[in-house]
C-alpha cells in the first residue's frame, strides 16, 4: 500500500519518498501526493527527481493491492528501488481538478436526482442525471454561482461500512458504489449543503471555485441528462 497523503491534506504540491519497485515506465512509492485515476477524476501529473535527474509523471494510476503507480515519460531514466526521490505535483492542473470537483458536487445538490457518471477535466467537467426533466441553465449557473459565494466550508471525515450501510441516501451514485472492506469510507462535506461518499481531492472553501456557467445539457437516453460545467475564468 502507498500512503496516501493527499486523502488528508489536498494541498500537499510535493514530497519525498521512497522507490518501492520499478516496472518499465511504473514507479511505485512507499508514499505520494499525485492523486491516481478514479471517481471521474484524472490521474496527476508533475515531475520526480532523484539525483541529478528529474522526469515527468505523465499519469498516476493505482496497481494492484492498492499500491499507487507514478507512469514516467517512457524515454525517461528510471530510479531504482530504494532511491529517494522528490515528487512535485503539476499544481495548476491538480487545482483546477479540486476546483471542478468541488463544483461538480455543489451541482449535484441543485438538480437533486441520481447520478449515472461524471467525467473532470481542467476545461469542462460533466454529471450525468437519472432525469427527463429539462434544466434552465441559467437559473442552475445562478443558483451554482450563489452557492459559491456563500462561502461553505469544505471538509472530509470518515465513517464506517456500517455506518454508511445505515445511511444508505448518502450515496447517490447509481452506477458505482463506494469501495469497502477496507474498514472505513471518507465522506466529502459541504456545511449545510451536501454530504455523501468521494474521494476525489476538494478545495476548503466554496469561495475557491471560483465564477462557473452550465454549459451544453445533452440528452443521453430517455432517463439521461449530462450537464456540462465550465470554469468561468
Amino acid at each position: 500500500m502507498t500512503e496516501e497523503l493527499f486523502r488528508e491534506d489536498s494541498y500537499l504540491k510535493e514530497c519525498d519518498a521512497t522507490v518501492v519497485s520499478v516496472d518499465d515506465a511504473d514507479v511505485i512509492l512507499d508514499r505520494t501526493v499525485c492523486y491516481p485515476l478514479g471517481g471521474g477524476q484524472p490521474g496527476d501529473t508533475g515531475t520526480m527527481s532523484w539525483g541529478g535527474s528529474c522526469v515527468a509523471i505523465v499519469d498516476t494510476r493505482y496497481a494492484k493491492g492498492g499500491a499507487i503507480c507514478h507512469v514516467l515519460d517512457d524515454r525517461a531514466a528510471r530510479p531504482s528501488v530504494g532511491d529517494n526521490v522528490r515528487v512535485v505535483l503539476d499544481w495548476d492542473r491538480r487545482y483546477r481538478h479540486m476546483r471542478m470537483h468541488t463544483a461538480m458536487h455543489l451541482l449535484g445538490s441543485i438538480l437533486k436526482y441520481g447520478v449515472t457518471g461524471g467525467n473532470i477535466s481542467v476545461d469542462k467537467s460533466r454529471l450525468d442525471f437519472d432525469m427527463e426533466d429539462t434544466v434552465d441553465k441559467d437559473a442552475v449557473t445562478a443558483a451554482l454561482n450563489d452557492l459559491i459565494k456563500q462561502d461553505h466550508a469544505v471538509s472530509c471525515r470518515w465513517i464506517s461500512d456500517e455506518e454508511l450501510d445505515a445511511q444508505p441516501e448518502l450515496v447517490r451514485t447509481m452506477s458505482v458504489q463506494p469501495p469497502r472492506g477496507k474498514g472505513r469510507i471518507r465522506l466529502l462535506e459541504i456545511a449545510n449543503v451536501d454530504l455523501q461518499p468521494c474521494g476525489g481531492t476538494h478545495l476548503r472553501s466554496t469561495a475557491e471555485v471560483g465564477k462557473v456557467r452550465i454549459g451544453k445539457v445533452e440528452k443521453k437516453g430517455k432517463r439521461n441528462r449530462r450537464v456540462n460545467i465550465h470554469l468561468d475564468d
